[in-house]
């Protein structure tokens, strides 16, 4: 007979939070997942962090980043993808601002954990996404990244 693992029971605020914690990555997480490549396909060539937004889905879902640094980029993106906003998406100049300085944030945050392989990741996609839109925004493509 299989041996189970005895439950642990609550022991206070801490374990609360705990199961707060993974409860809420894991939706942020089912939101990228599910809906990151079709907000990345509309917005591509009109935002010029692109790239780094791009570079934050590979580096959250690469095995080797650690759960805190995925935490944190799931929550950055999660926010890019939904469309409640501080800042509506549709706001012509300013509409992505906020979105722009989240996933600043985010970066600054794990950015020991952000690889040159997840950059180049990012490019080839991105290149990808643009070709099959027929998409390319050239100031975008030459602004500078946040990174």
């Amino acid at each position: 007979m299989a041996r189970q693992k005895a439950k642990r029971p609550f022991t206070g605020p801490e374990d609360v939070e705990d199961v707060l914690e993974a409860t809420i990555m894991a939706e942020n997480e089912n939101t990228v997942r599910t809906d990151f490549w079709a907000k990345m396909t509309a917005v591509a060539a009109r935002i010029p962090f692109a790239e780094d937004v791009v570079a934050s889905y590979f580096c959250a879902f690469d095995r080797a980043t650690p759960l805190r640094a995925k935490g944190i980029l799931l929550g950055a993106l999660a926010y890019f993808i939904l469309p409640i906003d501080v800042i509506p998406d549709f706001i012509l100049g300013v509409g992505f601002t906020d979105d722009a300085a989240v996933i600043a944030t985010a970066l600054a945050m794990v950015r020991r954990y952000m690889t040159p392989e997840h950059k180049l990741q990012a490019r080839a996609k991105l290149e990808e996404v643009r070709a099959r839109t027929g998409e390319f925004d050239q100031a975008a493509e030459e602004a500078t990244p946040v990174n």
